[in-house]
């Protein structure tokens, strides 16, 4: 064993056998995956070590500037944990996974079970592992909301998983619509459809992540709700609810998928996306 160039790791060389160093370049040429990610991943679950991957498609700022194309499956998705948001192919509406199952909520109000081959332009997965929970005894805003889980978290430094179920006295979330590759994200969600419902039971699902990643992820909370019987859900933009049961947990690694289509590789991503996607997320 030696030391890695990689803060905080060590290197490791090992002598495996021809089934098993095939069986590895199989699986990362299905799932994406890397061999280093897919073998600690394997580790940490065979040593009961907590290792919580957060997974990436594409970024931030690719969405920003209206790089919309689907470029990874949802049965691949599927292939890296089971929980996430994220959005479909042109926009065409919010992504939730919650329990290993997808969701696509659509601009009409309606929720669907997409098809494993539906494309993505942009997720984030991870293996939902509680670090830590409580109950919030009341919430009577977004703000409200964001100020009680930050209680909960143990750094501005860790991208952090978050589930909230309950019963929600009020919700108010927003769904997106399709639109042409190439729309940025401010005119595009500029047209969104917007909805509220009372007394739902239901899941808030998703992400706060650091300020310093704003280039990769929206800063801050960004959540999506799901109600309980899967038939309605979105992103998550006002809340009142009583005695609900928060989740948390720590993302201490990241993997990211960049996307190879046109529309990725010749986007100008070099700018500051944090003021549009303040914009597009509030």
């Amino acid at each position: 064993m030696a030391k890695s160039n990689i803060p905080g790791s060590q290197a490791l060389s090992i002598n495996v056998s021809d089934s098993l160093y095939n069986a590895l370049q199989k699986r990362c040429l299905e799932t994406g995956e890397t061999i280093d990610h897919l073998v600690q991943d394997s580790l940490a679950k065979a040593l009961g070590v907590e290792h919580h991957t957060l997974y990436e498609v594409s970024t931030s700022n690719a969405v920003v500037q209206g790089v919309f194309e689907g470029c990874m499956n949802v049965g691949r998705i599927k292939t890296h944990g089971n929980f996430g948001i994220g959005t479909f192919d042109s926009l065409n509406g919010e992504g939730l996974m919650l329990d290993g199952h997808v969701y696509q909520a659509l601009g009409d109000g309606s929720v669907v079970a997409p098809s494993d081959s539906a494309t993505t332009p942009f997720w984030f997965s991870a293996e939902f592992e509680a670090d830590r929970s409580a109950v919030i005894d009341s919430v009577s805003s977004w703000e409200d909301l964001c100020k009680q889980i930050d209680s909960l978290r143990r750094s501005e430094n860790l991208f952090t998983a978050v589930r909230i179920d309950g019963i929600f006295d009020e919700i108010c979330y927003r769904v997106t619509c399709k639109v042409a590759t190439g729309t940025d994200l401010v005119t595009a969600t500029s047209h969104q459809e917007d909805f509220k419902f009372k007394n739902i039971p239901g899941t808030l699902l998703g992400f706060w992540s650091p300020t310093y990643a704003s280039t990769l992820s929206v800063p801050g909370y960004h959540l999506h709700f799901l109600s309980g019987d899967h038939l309605h859900g979105g992103h998550v933009l006002g809340v009142e609810a009583k005695n609900l049961k928060l989740q948390v947990m720590d993302a201490d690694n990241l993997a990211i998928a960049l996307p190879e289509t046109p529309g990725f590789l010749k986007a100008n991503l070099s700018g500051d996306s944090a003021e549009a996607l303040s914009k597009a997320e509030h």
